[in-house]
């Protein structure tokens, strides 16, 4: 079996959870059968690279990812399957289906309709996206959902979509790169930050987008304990008003406490690792997550979570087991942050319980959520498709 996987992210540019998964699916993809990568951008090894047509270079960014989705399909005709991923590579995946009369696979990371604030950054190109992802998914031979959250959510915007063809297959972690980090000397890149490692220590990772909710967690901030340090490892900006914003309000936090610490470049992982095993909680203010890889991440590194519960999140985060859950209302930000807070502090007020909750973190992640499973029942779905 000959699988061509159409990502638009493939290391070493990775900077969102869908590369995560692409990137571990594939390593663990070709134990069992061979996977062709076919990403976009720069080209670079162990994948076929693809880029937009330069005479889009000033069009709106959705009509570049298009382009380079028809070179993207061109390029796959001897595979028995396209498997694509995020709406930027659907397009493609369902074209290859149509060319060479072979199985689409479409795994749905997000879905455009429940990330309006997309519009912000591709203007036009947010209502291209919403169409080219609703175009492939209800014409794909099969959809994996990254969680039963996500499953409902494509039934409930696509009802032309065969609920038969929807599979739950959730991201995995490895367990092997993400584990607990002991304290390293004062070279570390926490102590180079300054920060002091006899006080608790709140931690966050993500882009800085609507998504992650970062404003939720800065306004949050504001009522933690006053020992707590907050480090933000934020960056990538989807537009210069949000990172406005965002700078605006971690400037205001920092005026009013001490220990406010903002990492704005993209870190390796064996610092985010070094980050999160140090971390006394780690904060997911999500206000739309499909699954949330970060989350699981945290939990590998043995670190207490406190989230939202919204999309996934409660699949991965099991309440007053692995971490605290807090609901997210729309309608109540300032009900939020309150919760976030309060659920940061008693964590913080009651290191035992953090530290068993970090515990539970990691066996969960090790019993339920490994990258062998997840390329297993994904080769199923291929099987049962024919492919091969």
């Amino acid at each position: 079996m000959r699988v061509a996987m159409l990502t638009r992210e493939y290391p070493p540019d990775i900077y969102g959870g869908a590369g995560v998964h692409v990137t571990n699916l594939v390593e663990a993809l070709r134990r069992l059968c061979h996977v062709d990568v076919h990403c976009m951008g720069a080209p670079r090894p162990g994948a076929t690279a693809h880029q937009p047509d330069p005479a889009l270079r000033d069009a709106n960014p959705a009509l570049g990812t298009l382009s380079a989705d028809l070179t993207m399909a061109d390029a796959v005709g001897t595979a028995d399957i396209a498997h694509s991923h995020t709406w930027y590579t659907a397009l493609a995946g369902r074209l290859a289906a149509l060319l060479y009369d072979i199985p689409h696979v479409l795994t749905a990371h997000s879905l455009e309709p429940l990330r309006p604030w997309k519009a912000e950054q591709l203007g036009g190109g947010y209502r291209v996206s919403s169409w080219v992802e609703q175009l492939a998914t209800t014409a794909a031979d099969a959809v994996i959902a990254v969680s039963s959250a996500m499953r409902d959510d494509l039934l409930r915007f696509n009802p032309e979509l065969r609920p038969d063809r929807v599979h739950v297959i959730y991201s995995g972690i490895d367990t092997e790169v993400w584990c607990p980090q002991p304290a390293t000397t004062a070279s570390s890149m926490l102590a180079e930050l300054g920060v002091e490692p006899d006080r608790p220590m709140v931690a966050f990772v993500g882009r800085i987008t609507r998504q992650k909710g970062v404003a939720h967690l800065v306004a949050a901030a504001h009522r933690f304990h006053p020992e707590a340090q907050l480090v933000l490892c934020a960056g990538a900006p989807d537009t210069p008003e949000i990172a406005a914003e965002v700078s605006a309000a971690v400037a205001a936090l920092a005026a009013t406490r001490s220990g406010v610490f903002w990492i704005q470049e993209t870190l390796p992982a064996r610092q985010i690792r070094e980050l999160l095993s140090a971390a006394t909680v780690f904060v997911c203010p999500s206000v739309y997550e499909p699954l949330g890889i970060v989350n699981l991440e945290a939990m590998a590194c043995g670190t207490a979570v406190v989230a939202s519960d919204v999309g996934g999140i409660p699949e991965v985060v099991t309440d007053g087991v692995t971490g605290s859950l807090v609901h997210y209302d729309p309608a109540d930000p300032d009900g939020y942050c309150t919760g976030l807070a309060a659920a940061v502090n008693a964590l913080i007020g009651d290191p035992t319980t953090a530290r068993r909750y970090g515990e539970a973190g990691r066996l969960r992640c090790e019993e339920v959520f490994s990258w062998p499973r997840v390329a297993e029942q994904t080769h199923a779905v291929y099987r049962q498709l024919g492919a091969g």
